[in-house]
């Protein structure tokens, strides 16, 4: 049963709350939703005659704007940050101030406010380059992050964890989410699974940096499915617990990704380089999350591929190359 008290989500207009909202609507969840809408908010027109839905435009920055989001708050799901490495390399400053100072004031107002849960979205990015990058790292495994986006979501996790270790509330919980794909309603093409794919098929040309480096991959639809496990939960079974968030099965090397697009395409120009300031490569294990909390895949990159693929074809998006569809214009 949904909780009769609201759950606020952070950045709902965003990728991943774009799909999560309208899923949690229609689970019967009050929500509220707080954003900048630096991406504007289209994505939440979907929602928002609904009769349990709330959204407040405001920075998380402002305390003001953070104890009027927390009012009535029994659970909270942080999506809001600078999301991405290009994102936070074009503006340290922000970056740091959204994604550390202003997550730090969160977790302390939702002390202060009483809230009983809250579900951190971190990223698998904060695994790196691992020793034996074609073994897969799991929860347990050290964290070497090689951007500040991943430095970001480390500090902040290690905060949460601490506070948990010291008996605060509200009860955390980690997802560590694989690199995400699919069709949502803000849609990026600045992901890999999605950027490759309407490369390959709109320009017909891709150009491939480091191909031979692992990461993981999960939908967007599955990402949101997470978060809604993880509230559905027995908080004893994720009351200070860190999740990979992913199928240990759709571990990918971006030469294999680029293959399955030019399965579409079979004439389209792949043109691969080495990338020497970008080492990060990692195979991850979701054991976890699967045995824990019974969370499985529903799609996989092909999958996605092709859904992009239809996306593509019919010209519902007038411009996919606008930069509304990325975190950081395109070079």
């Amino acid at each position: 049963m949904a909780s009769s008290r609201v759950v606020l989500v952070t950045g709902g207009a965003g990728y991943i709350g774009s799909m999560l909202v309208p899923m949690m609507l229609a689970r019967g969840w009050r929500v509220r939703v707080v954003d900048a809408l630096m991406h504007g908010g289209e994505p939440l027109l979907c929602c928002w005659t609904h009769p349990r839905f709330e959204f407040i435009r405001g920075d998380l920055r402002d305390p003001a704007i953070v104890a009027r989001a927390l009012q009535g708050v029994g659970s909270v799901v942080h999506l809001a940050a600078i999301v991405g490495d290009p994102a936070c390399a074009r503006d340290r400053d922000l970056a740091w101030s959204v994604n550390v100072d202003a997550s730090l004031a969160l977790v302390e107002a939702c002390h202060d406010a009483g809230v009983d849960r809250f579900v951190f979205a971190s990223t698998c990015s904060n695994y790196g380059r691992t020793r034996m990058p074609d073994a897969c790292v799991n929860e347990t495994s050290e964290l070497r992050p090689l951007s500040l986006y991943a430095e970001t979501k480390v500090l902040i996790e290690r905060a949460l964890l601490e506070n948990q270790v010291a008996g605060l509330h509200p009860a955390v919980t980690v997802l560590r989410f694989a690199t995400v794909y699919g069709v949502a309603p803000r849609m990026r093409f600045d992901l890999t699974v999605n950027e490759f794919t309407k490369a390959i098929l709109r320009e017909g040309r891709l150009v491939v940096y480091g191909e031979q480096y692992w990461r993981p991959y999960i939908h967007v639809v599955d990402a949101a499915r997470a978060i809604l496990r993880v509230l559905r939960a027995d908080p004893d079974l994720v009351r200070g617990t860190v999740f990979n968030a992913g199928a240990t099965r759709e571990n990918y090397r971006k030469r294999q990704i680029v293959e399955l697009v030019r399965a579409l395409a079979p004439d389209a120009s792949v043109e691969y380089r080495p990338m020497d300031d970008d080492p990060r490569s990692y195979r991850v294990s979701f054991h976890k999350i699967s045995h824990r909390l019974g969370f499985r895949i529903t799609r996989t990159v092909p999958d996605g591929i092709a859904e992009v693929a239809r996306l593509l074809a019919p010209g519902i998006l007038a411009d996919p190359d606008r930069p509304l569809y990325r975190n950081t214009p395109a070079a």
